[in-house]
């Protein structure tokens, strides 16, 4: 039976992602709504604007359907979808999933004017990964049970906990598709 990773498809950048899933050769499905949920091996919180889509997850009620998927099935959280998976931020305005035990600083790296490119150490893989970095946050602090796989000046920038993954960069900006792979490791050991 094929998986299908579902994309919240309420604002931001979720297309890139399914384009990457398909080239990958895996199924996917926009997620609007709680029940979109129901066939999906695992869910991809993709890059926008975190607010607008924290506001648009609670009037769609899909937070608690969200966190019951998460407690089996793996998440990866893009730039505002980190923001999203923390569990404290630094803005009232969202209202955080806790899906992984962090905090997390929304437009940590600035604003649209100050998006920049990086070279990164990813903790999986020798070769370097060129990052997208567009109004990105940064984790401010991790639980214990958190690893750290990629920094940039010491600032992590890509973690994972348990099957979860949450990134500051966008790898749906690219055609590496080093990032999605790896995540989907998880959604194969399902």
């Amino acid at each position: 039976m094929q998986k299908t990773v579902g994309i919240l498809a309420l604002q931001g950048a979720y297309q890139k992602h399914a384009d990457i899933l398909s080239l990958l050769g895996v199924q996917s499905m926009l997620v609007r709504r709680p029940e979109h949920l129901h066939d999906c091996a695992a869910l991809i919180l993709p890059g926008g604007e975190s607010t607008s889509i924290s506001l648009l997850i609670q009037k769609y009620e899909l937070a608690p359907a969200i966190k019951k998927l998460a407690e089996t099935r793996p998440v990866m959280g893009v730039c505002a979808g980190m923001v999203l998976m923390a569990s404290e931020v630094n803005d009232t305005h969202v209202q955080p999933l806790a899906l992984a035990p962090m905090r997390v600083q929304r437009n940590h790296y600035g604003r649209q004017l100050h998006s920049f490119t990086a070279e990164l150490e990813l903790a999986f893989d020798a070769t370097p990964y060129r990052a997208h970095f567009i109004r990105a946050p940064a984790v401010e602090s991790i639980g214990n049970d958190t690893k750290i796989l990629a920094c940039v000046k010491n600032q992590p920038v890509m973690v994972q906990y348990g099957q979860h993954l949450a990134l500051s960069f966008h790898p749906e900006l690219t055609h590496d598709t080093r990032i999605h792979q790896y995540w989907l490791k998880h959604v194969k050991q399902q």
